[in-house]
């Protein structure tokens, strides 16, 4: 039987070698209930790799200097189920109280979309702040600790049915539509591809920005988090927001029990307040 034909096997020691390295390195979380996914997701890997066991594979990890194997590791756990206007209720938040606020600064709204996976968050906020009258200029971070997801992100090319229930002049003026080999695909227009800047970022080593922002998404993302790595990663945000800044999470997430200096203006919606 071929490494392809086999069946791979995951032992509970390799499971928990791989718990313990994704954890380490990206604070995600993976319990007993998450094996068969470690399993689907990793053994397209072994088995590009000629590999026939995931102890053969871990000892691969070890040996790789570059860290590249470690990158597709962590690119392969990591989940990306998104779409656009997700949790709408931010984005009437964003148009309707934030940006009235802001305005007054008379500068382009400095964002970060810290977990923006393949990218249909940080183009919604765009879409969002495009569509307002007058325009909401802005500058955007949009990051995810996967590449496959951030080249996925600064591509901006989406299947129809991503896009096709979206408001018509929405789709108008913000997608092509694909033609010939690309039919059935649709793709951000380069206006507004090129107001935001794709990094690959770890909410575990934020890294200095040159500036602190006025509204922070990270949506989705602590949910996969213990509460230290939750504490660790909420203390990072709330360092890079301006006083009076803005930090969004998702509605299947909370704040309580970690401390922090914000105040709460909606659901899962908070504010940095100005001292």
């Amino acid at each position: 039987m071929s490494v392809v034909d086999a069946e791979l096997v995951l032992t509970d020691r390799d499971m928990q070698r791989i718990a313990a390295l994704v954890y380490e390195r990206s604070g995600i979380g993976l319990h007993e209930g998450k094996r068969p996914l470690v399993v689907a997701r990793l053994q397209k890997r072994l088995r590009a790799l000629s590999l026939d066991t995931f102890s053969k594979y871990l000892k691969y990890l070890e040996q790789d200097n570059s860290g590249d194997e470690l990158t597709l590791l962590l690119d392969s756990i990591a989940t990306n189920h998104t779409y656009f206007f997700r949790e709408e209720q931010h984005f009437k938040i964003l148009a309707e109280k934030v940006v009235p606020e802001m305005r007054k600064n008379r500068r382009p709204l400095d964002i970060w979309c810290a977990a923006s996976s393949t990218g249909e968050e940080p183009y919604t906020i765009g879409m969002t702040l495009s569509d307002l009258d007058p325009p909401m200029d802005f500058r955007m971070v949009a990051s995810d600790i996967s590449t496959k997801a951030l080249r996925a992100a600064s591509a901006a090319v989406y299947k129809m049915p991503a896009v096709e229930k979206l408001p018509i002049d929405t789709l108008r003026k913000y997608f092509e539509k694909g033609m010939g080999e690309a039919s059935g695909f649709a793709r951000v227009r380069k206006e507004l591809r090129s107001k935001i800047q794709f990094r690959q970022i770890n909410l575990l080593e934020v890294p200095k920005f040159e500036t602190k922002f006025d509204v922070i998404f990270c949506r989705n993302v602590m949910i996969y988090f213990d509460r230290a790595v939750q504490q660790r990663v909420v203390s990072a945000l709330e360092k890079n927001l301006r006083p009076g800044g803005y930090l969004f999470i998702s509605h299947s997430e909370s704040l309580n029990g970690i401390t922090h200096g914000l105040r709460w203006v909606a659901p899962a919606a908070y504010q940095l307040e100005v001292l």
